[in-house]
C-alpha cells in the first residue's frame, strides 16, 4: 500500500484561518511534519494517534536539513501512511514547498497541495492595513528579506515604485540594510512602514514608523520573529482601520 503526502498551508497563526480542507487532512493524518512558524493552536489539532515530528528551521539553526525532510516525506509515504507536511502561511510563498514536491515527483510519491492564507494577507488584514487601495496602491509585491545564501541582495530599483505596497517576509535580520538600500534607490525617507509581530495571534503587536526610523523602533520594542514588514502609503490607514485587539 502506498501512502500520500499532503503539503498543507497552516496560515499565519489563527487556527480559524485554516481552510476546511486543511483541517480535515490534518485531523486525519498518520504522520505530521510541522514547521517552527505553525501556530501552537494549530499544532494542538494534530491527532494524538499521529506521529508528530518537529522539523522547524530558524536562522542558522535547522532541526533537520531540508534534504532530510524531503527524504523523510518519501519514507513515511512508502510505509503506506497519510503524511501531512504542515507549514505556516502558504507552502508556495517562501515556504520551500516547490523543493519538497520536486523530491516527491522524482520518487513517484502521490501528493496534494492544500494552499493556506499567506502571512501578507492574514497579518495585513488583522493589522488593519489593506495591501491595495484605490487611493494609495494599485499593486503589491512580496519579497523575502533572507535569501538562500543569507544576503539581502534584492532588485532594489524594482522595489521603489509609486502606488506599490512592498511586503517583506523574514525581514527583521536585514531590516537596517533593507531600509538603507530602499532610500538609496529613491524611496522617500518618510515612507510609512509597519512591522507586524506574531500576526493574527493573541500576541500580535503592530508598530508603525517611517523607513528611516523603523529600525530603531524595532530595537526599542524588542520585536522578535516571526514578523512581517509592510512598506507603502497604505500603512497610513492602519490606525484608522485597525480592528483586531488580540
Amino acid at each position: 500500500m502506498t501512502g500520500k503526502v499532503y503539503l498543507v498551508g497552516g496560515g499565519p497563526g489563527d487556527p480559524e484561518l485554516l481552510t476546511l480542507k486543511a483541517h480535515r487532512v490534518l485531523t486525519q493524518a498518520d504522520v505530521v511534519l510541522y514547521d517552527r512558524l505553525v501556530g501552537e493552536q494549530i499544532i494542538a489539532l494534530i491527532p494524538e494517534s499521529a506521529e508528530a515530528l518537529y522539523v522547524g528551521k530558524a536562522k542558522s539553526k535547522h532541526s533537520l536539513p531540508q534534504g532530510d525532510i524531503n527524504k523523510l516525506l518519501c519514507e513515511k509515504a512508502a510505509q503506506g501512511k497519510s503524511v501531512v507536511r504542515l507549514k505556516g502561511g502558504d507552502p508556495f510563498i517562501f515556504g520551500r514547498g516547490g523543493e519538497e514536491i520536486e523530491e516527491l515527483v522524482d520518487a513517484g510519491v502521490e501528493f496534494e497541495v492544500v494552499p493556506g492564507i499567506t502571512a501578507a494577507a492574514g497579518c495585513a488584514a488583522y493589522a488593519g492595513i489593506p495591501l491595495t487601495h484605490r487611493d494609495y496602491a494599485q499593486s503589491v509585491r512580496f519579497v523575502t528579506g533572507h535569501l538562500k545564501d543569507g544576503t539581502t541582495d534584492l532588485p532594489w530599483h524594482e522595489l521603489v515604485h509609486p502606488a506599490q505596497t512592498l511586503v517583506v517576509y523574514m525581514g527583521l535580520t536585514g531590516l537596517a540594510e533593507t531600509a538603507e538600500k530602499l532610500v538609496q534607490h529613491g524611496m522617500s525617507e518618510s515612507m510609512p512602514v509597519a512591522v507586524v509581530e506574531r500576526g493574527t495571534t493573541a500576541s500580535q503587536r503592530v508598530f508603525t514608523s517611517t523607513i528611516c526610523e523603523i529600525t530603531q523602533v524595532v530595537k526599542d520594542n524588542e520585536v522578535k520573529s516571526p514578523s512581517l514588514l509592510i512598506i507603502g502609503d497604505v500603512v497610513k490607514l492602519q490606525k484608522r482601520l485597525a480592528w483586531f485587539k488580540g
